[in-house]
């Protein structure tokens, strides 16, 4: 049985003869689709899903099927959407991960990962058990790729689509709306390496990382510090013969061997200043390794091809923009909106926020300020980030600001904002890392927290398809 809903987080239903109802199509089928799906059809809309898989969860979908180019940079390439290792579990407690009103618990089942961090399998079964309870799957077109989404006359959308079983034909539809909600962890990020292509060793994206063992018994040079890289780093050390991790974060001059309870072969590097025809990896700090394998944990770059704005929304270096609160472009507001760009957050629970104020504006229930304003916002905002020395690159990590934007979502949509104890998990949850990185996920000290997120929980109905 799916895991219950809260009643205290259900919006009052809008009445259908005040508010305007929308076709609306929105792209992608993973968290932040399904919820905007979700949430469009509680605000009365009409709304058409497309998923260019076989089945929901976007990048919370596994698959052993790696890239025909290591680097994913060959455009020509067959795609493969998801980037998750076969390892991976979830860096969040399960508490701070789901959905305001269907909270991410353990169903007890036998098949299911009951652990607080559990692994991505059952982040996927979530997401399915979500759309059992509340009947999204009759909204949902799966193996239906979009090729097209452009503005037409009268501010409709036009939007292409082609379906996997027949490939050669193009569906054209006009919708009132559109909602792009197609991820951004599919198209790789590269570090520029001087020397890279005279480099004899293996050279490859994250992206394309499955499992440790074709690493055996190799020196590995992995570039980056985030979640990804940390996680990847310890399962390569321990087959691979060494790990050198380079990393911004680290000044020239300091070279630092990683060793702890786990593994006893990782060695922290700042950044690559150059390669050789040798083979040899020189780091700024003159230290120099021969590797074998340099494997990129960079991060994605937005990428929406199938998007036709005339040049209104561009995405320059990773900043999606102008974007009014990095969800309408002010000159196509309400029918154009981005849910999920944002980065370095409580992903689902922000998804909801959003999805929610996309949902209102759409119907006229919740009113958007002028074009002028929005972009006044939207400057206002770029020049904060330039004053703060804030890398373009940077513009959708909002960190440190999250849970004020989504307490701001919530006042304009007129429902609570984030539960004060989700805001502690997640700040207890982010020392706990430091403190133990290798053992976070099984060691902690929040049980407080966790009894008063099970009391909330509690505070539930059976299922969740009563209420659509």
């Amino acid at each position: 049985m799916p895991p219950p809903t809260l009643l205290h987080f259900l919006p009052m239903a809008p009445s259908i003869s005040l508010f305007k109802s929308r076709d609306v199509a929105v792209i992608g089928a993973g968290a932040a689709g399904l919820v905007a799906a979700r949430e469009l059809r509680r605000e009365g809309h009409k709304v058409v899903v497309f998923e260019r898989e076989r089945q929901v969860g976007g990048t919370w979908v596994y698959t052993p099927t790696v890239e025909t180019d290591p680097l994913g940079a060959d455009p020509s390439r067959h795609i493969v959407h998801s980037s998750l290792y076969a390892s991976l579990r979830t860096n969040l407690p399960r508490e701070v991960m789901g959905f305001l009103d269907y909270p991410f618990v353990s169903t007890g089942e036998p098949h299911r990962d009951p652990r607080r961090f559990p692994g991505h399998r059952e982040v996927s079964l979530y997401l399915k058990d979500f759309v059992v309870g509340f009947g999204l799957n009759e909204l949902i077109r799966f193996e239906t790729e979009v090729v097209y989404a452009g503005l037409v006359e009268d501010e409709k959308w036009g939007v292409k689509s082609r379906s996997g079983n027949d490939a050669a034909i193009d569906v054209e539809e006009i919708f009132d709306a559109v909602v792009v909600c197609n991820g951004h962890y599919t198209e790789p990020r590269l570090a520029e390496i001087p020397g890279i292509d005279a480099w004899p060793g293996k050279h490859m994206h994250s992206h394309n990382y499955r499992t440790p063992e074709p690493f055996r018994d190799q020196v590995v040079v992995l570039i980056g510090s985030a979640a990804s890289a940390v996680d990847i780093s310890m399962d390569i050390a321990q087959v691979a013969k060494a790990v050198h991790i380079a990393s911004r974060s680290v000044e020239a001059g300091i070279l630092e061997k990683l060793s702890g309870n786990a593994v006893d072969n990782m060695w922290l590097h700042p950044m690559i200043e150059s390669v050789q025809k040798d083979g040899t990896v020189i780091f700024y700090d003159g230290s120099v390794v021969l590797a074998d394998v340099i494997l990129h944990c960079t991060g994605y770059k937005y990428h929406f091809p199938f998007l036709d704005t005339s040049g209104i929304v561009t995405v320059d270096d990773n900043r999606v923009g102008p974007l009014y609160k990095h969800i309408f472009p002010p000159h196509l507001a309400p029918g154009l909106s981005f849910v999920g760009l944002l980065w370095k957050v409580l992903p689902f629970p922000m998804f909801e926020f959003q999805s929610k104020w996309i949902a209102g504006a759409l119907s006229g229930r919740i009113g958007l300020p002028s074009q002028e304003e929005m972009m006044a916002d939207v400057s206002a905002f770029y020049l904060s980030r330039e004053a703060s020395d804030t890398p373009k690159h940077y513009t959708h990590n909002l960190a440190d600001s999250q849970f004020e934007y989504d307490d701001w979502l919530a006042l304009e949509c007129g429902i609570p904002g984030v539960e004060e104890w989700r805001k502690k998990m997640y700040q207890a949850t982010a020392k706990n890392k430091k403190v133990r990185p290798d053992k976070y996920r099984d060691e902690w000290e929040d049980e407080d927290l966790t009894l008063e997120a099970q009391k909330d929980f509690a505070r539930c109905r059976p299922n969740g398809g009563g209420d659509n």
